[in-house]
């Protein structure tokens, strides 16, 4: 079809693209009026490694010019950030807060709880549902420019955002100094095992070296304040609950809403048969 017949055809059924649009906006307005809302729990951290003198060269797993050229986290701080969504960050959760019972709550209360019950589908919640939930609202983003990074917790009660964010990052950062102190643990006790074996006294030297490093650095992850991630701004939650974006997911709509409107219109002008022309109309026939 000509892009003009198109236009045309458009235009003469313009109000039906306003009414299709008028109906799209409404739809979706409500959609995102009725969508609930969530409180964000946030905190800034700032990899240990680069922060602590004693740990930058004790507990660093990477050298530190490498983890500058590098933006990927590296380290610790890499271990930490997978101990946030780890399965034993849910279990904990689960043991020292309320979230399953309210996992449990949303799933069968109004119409989602009718749906799943004439489904015969499990209303409780468990350890699976926990972590899937942490994936989906847990955010960990790289600050450009800097070595900080934000992390953030969508939950729809103000307190148990923060709650939740607190208890995370403390379990994260718990996780890898016992780590820490446990590697050095079994370091100090190889080498105590290997210098009663030991006659060499050059060979006993270079261990007891290592030793002195190995005591060193279980002395830093047990004293010092963070091994992993430093907090750089506490967890903290806004007043008013900030997601889902009201104002501009709004926004978006009203521009959607009509271009949605017109390529449906659009495509069903495309869609009719094209009549034959009237300069045809008064040929005869072909004879049999």
């Amino acid at each position: 079809m000509p892009l003009d017949d198109l236009l045309a055809g458009v235009w003469a059924r313009r109000l039906r693209v306003a009414v299709i649009a008028l109906l799209f906006f409404a739809a979706g307005a409500a959609t995102i009026l009725l969508w609930p809302r969530s409180y964000v729990a946030e905190a800034t951290v700032a990899p240990a490694e680069t922060t602590g003198i004693a740990t930058s060269t004790l507990l660093s797993a990477a050298p530190t010019i490498g983890g500058l050229l590098d933006p990927r986290p590296t380290g610790n701080f890499a271990i930490y950030l997978g101990a946030l969504r780890s399965v034993e960050a849910a279990r904990a959760l689960a043991a020292e807060t309320t979230i399953l019972a309210d996992l449990t709550a949303w799933r069968s209360g109004g119409l989602r709880g009718e749906l799943r019950a004439l489904l015969g589908l499990r209303q409780d919640a468990d350890l699976d549902d926990l972590r899937s939930w942490v994936e989906r609202n847990l955010a960990v983003t790289q600050t450009l420019g800097a070595v900080t990074w934000t992390i953030s917790l969508a939950h729809p009660d103000r307190e148990q955002a923060l709650a939740l964010l607190r208890r995370l990052h403390a379990f994260a950062e718990a996780k890898v100094r016992a780590d820490l102190e446990q590697l050095a643990r079994r370091r100090v006790a190889a080498l105590e095992q290997r210098l009663n074996r030991e006659s060499d006294l050059y060979i006993r030297q270079s261990l007891y070296e290592l030793l002195a490093q190995s005591q060193r650095a279980g002395v830093v992850a047990a004293a010092d304040e963070a091994v992993a991630a430093r907090l750089v701004s506490a967890p903290s939650v806004g007043i008013r609950p900030s997601l889902p974006n009201r104002p501009l997911l709004l926004l978006l709509l009203l521009v959607a809403a009509p271009l949605a409107s017109l390529a449906l219109v659009a495509a069903g002008v495309l869609l009719r048969l094209p009549r034959r022309p009237a300069c045809f109309a008064a040929l005869p026939e072909p004879a049999e």
